[in-house]
């Protein structure tokens, strides 16, 4: 399959999440399925956190303050939301439901918390976990991504509790060793 093929998906509304610990390839692998399915709807996620160098408002996050978020919350804006590394992250619950009513695939990349609130929500929600080839290689791509020591230290604790729930709550697993690999193992799983 050449990057600019397109991956017909069949005409049928789902939910797919995707999830993996920092540094494991998970935005790179989004924006390969964004270019080769032609029927997906990738969810914007809504932070309070600050945007890191090269994110866009609106493209890579919907980065709003705690206040505001809060006020989401209340009103029952999010199908899910989380409180991850000291920031909040939510899924609009109105983009799911809009594009399920379009017959897309829905795909979610969402922390393990919010993967099992939206599995709660929507039992047919196919979860999928995204693990790095080794501990030392997430560092690197941690160190690559310009994290700082207590930064990554507290990323690479973190994953090893979201590991333990990628293992035994998740559809599948796949361990990213090799991204054209990994993006049609993905697709295959869509597709079923």
């Amino acid at each position: 399959m050449t990057s600019k093929q397109k991956v017909k998906l069949p005409r049928k509304s789902k939910i797919v999440v995707l999830s993996a610990p920092s540094g494991t390839g998970k935005t790179t692998i989004v924006n390969e399925l964004k270019k080769k399915f032609d029927n997906i709807a990738v969810s914007i996620s809504y932070t309070t956190r600050q945007p890191r160098q090269g994110e866009t408002d609106g493209i890579d996050y919907y980065f709003i303050d705690e206040e505001q978020f809060k006020k989401k919350i209340e009103q029952g804006f999010f199908a899910e939301w989380a409180r991850v590394y000291d920031y909040y992250y939510g899924t609009s619950k109105s983009f799911i439901e809009e594009n399920l009513k379009k017959n897309k695939v829905v795909l979610l990349t969402i922390d393990t918390q919010g993967a099992l609130q939206i599995k709660k929500k929507y039992p047919k929600a196919v979860l999928i976990g995204i693990l790095p080839p080794s501990i030392k290689e997430q560092e690197n791509r941690l160190k690559k991504r310009g994290e700082t020591p207590e930064n990554i230290r507290k990323r690479l604790k973190a994953s090893s509790i979201e590991r333990k729930i990628l293992m035994e709550k998740y559809d599948y697993r796949l361990i990213n060793r090799d991204l054209e690999k990994t993006i049609k193992r993905i697709i295959s799983i869509i597709e079923k």
